[in-house]
């Protein structure tokens, strides 16, 4: 059998070391490198071209949702499982649309995650338990996806983008939605990162183009 080579990307250097440890324990298993920002995991993964890439969500440097649509785009062969400590709806479904394989918990046993890494080496997709049963309710009870503007975007992102679209300060969209100016700014920062522009100018171009305004 082939060894499979892993890259892991997470700025927690203690959750890396326990990785480590755990990949150090599996025979047929490589690591290959290490990144602690998604802008390292995109150079990392292209420098290595390794077989699995171990994802956090939440990180510097653009974070993990960038960082796995520019990997799978550039090398579709690297296959990206998350390994997160995020179980919301959104975090899961904007992984899945970005070209993840994969979810698993961070606090899933170890057991859980060599399967993980080794089902999605194989080209399978898998989700922990807790994750597979979300997904298991999510289709049970949500209708049909539609055709929203933005989908990667949750309805409060697209409330805030749809008003900085008309020209609306950060003070003034937190006024208008009865949010606080952090909460604001957090999903300010959330908008660039899932529609990958640098800046607030990129951002009302990509709203206004597809008629969020």
């Amino acid at each position: 059998m082939e060894e499979l080579t892993v890259l892991i990307a997470d700025d927690h250097p203690v959750f890396r070391k326990g990785l480590r440890a755990l990949l150090g324990s599996l025979s047929g298993i490589v690591l290959v490198g290490e990144a602690a920002t998604g802008e390292e995991a995109i150079a990392l993964a292209e420098l290595h071209q390794p077989d699995v890439v171990l994802m956090d969500l939440h990180m510097p440097g653009g974070g993990g949702l960038p960082a796995i649509r520019q990997i799978v785009t550039t090398s579709p062969h690297i296959r990206v499982l998350v390994v997160t400590m995020f179980e919301d709806d959104d975090s899961v479904f904007a992984a899945m649309r970005a070209g993840a394989r994969g979810y698993v918990l961070k606090d899933s046993p170890d057991d859980d995650i060599a399967r993980a890494i080794r089902a999605v080496g194989r080209g399978e997709a898998i989700f922990s338990p807790a994750i597979a049963t979300r997904l298991m309710a999510f289709f049970s009870t949500r209708p049909p996806v539609s055709t929203e503007i933005f989908p990667e975007l949750t309805e409060s992102e697209r409330n805030v983008l749809r008003l900085m679209a008309q020209g609306c300060s950060n003070d003034v969209i937190a006024r208008e939605l009865s949010l606080s100016g952090k909460t604001v700014r957090n999903y300010v920062s959330n908008i660039f990162s899932k529609l990958m522009v640098a800046d607030r100018a990129q951002a009302v171009i990509r709203a206004r183009e597809a008629g969020l305004h």
